[in-house]
């Protein structure tokens, strides 16, 4: 079969000579009769690709053997922007939908206001690309949407001292007080985000106080006995969550004094204290995992 000059002439010089080379290929079926099954194993092109360019030829010539893309597919995925605001409208209620449903919702609105209908992958590429931070929003609330995706200020010290973090926590292992009675004991610990080295430390019975962290925060600051400790002095920022201890009057005093910024995580949002955690949860499975009366979240009987 000849090719329609016309259509032949559409292909570029790179497609006309793909063309001519494929016609040859297929030249010993077309003219002779040998069996598409020789071709493939001789010319190590799949059967299935053969008959797909015979099927080529056979319509429209040299033209049928170069798989031109579609020109409407761009246009067949687009849509009006009253239907994608419509589509995303949808997409974003509550309860979630499937994107099935949402089509067939679309598809009765469309029809209602004499608006083209999108296909079904027009409206799943218009949900795909919704803001996934937009979707959780509307779905799960600020909440879930503040653990997931809001913007968290990374406190990263520059230099030892400029920023000291503090916290307590209850050890996971019992202990004998001076009354032979098991109990956990708390340990406030004072880090130095830079480093990441414990700068003072206070551990107790009782329950955090403001007195017992400003124990651990004066041993921060001095000068320690043992040559091998050589973190100390005044940091520019205490970076603290809104424990009692934290937020006393005492511990602003202390602050005014020795000319420190008092800083506090946002309330419910303990966000930016993952060193601190870290640290205690080192202590607490890897050393205290290998003392006796080590106990996670056990009671005593």
């Amino acid at each position: 079969m000849e090719a329609d000059p016309g259509q032949y002439k559409l292909l570029s010089a790179k497609e006309q000579e793909l063309a001519q080379s494929r016609y040859r290929l297929l030249r010993p079926f077309l003219d002779e009769g040998v069996p598409l099954s020789h071709l493939a194993q001789e010319e190590k092109v799949s059967i299935r690709t053969l008959r797909r360019w015979v099927d080529g030829y056979r319509e429209r010539g040299l033209f049928g053997l170069i798989r031109k893309s579609r020109n409407d597919k761009d246009m067949r995925r687009s849509v009006s922007p009253e239907v994608k605001s419509c589509i995303e409208g949808l997409c974003l209620r509550k309860p979630p939908q499937s994107v099935a449903f949402i089509h067939r919702k679309v598809i009765d609105i469309c029809k209602h206001e004499d608006l083209p209908c999108p296909s079904y992958s027009a409206v799943y590429d218009i949900v795909r690309k919704i803001d996934p931070a937009l979707v959780t929003l509307a779905h799960e609330g600020t909440k879930a949407y503040k653990e997931t995706f809001d913007l968290i200020f990374r406190r990263e010290a520059k230099a030892a001292n400029q920023i000291w973090q503090a916290d307590h926590t209850q050890l996971d292992c019992w202990v004998l007080d001076s009354n032979k009675r098991p109990r956990k004991p708390w340990l406030t610990v004072i880090l130095d985000d830079h480093s990441r080295a414990v700068a003072g430390y206070f551990l107790c019975f009782e329950a955090p106080s403001a007195l017992r962290t400003a124990l651990a925060l004066r041993q921060a600051i001095w000068r320690k006995e043992d040559p091998r400790w050589h973190v100390f002095g005044i940091p520019d920022q205490f970076y603290t969550d809104h424990g009692s201890d934290f937020t006393s009057l005492h511990m602003e005093q202390v602050a005014i004094d020795l000319k420190f910024e008092l800083m506090f995580s946002t309330v419910g949002q303990p966000r930016g204290r993952g060193k601190m955690e870290r640290f205690f949860g080192t202590v607490n499975q890897l050393f205290l995992s290998g003392v006796p009366g080590y106990a996670p979240n056990a009671m005593i009987g």
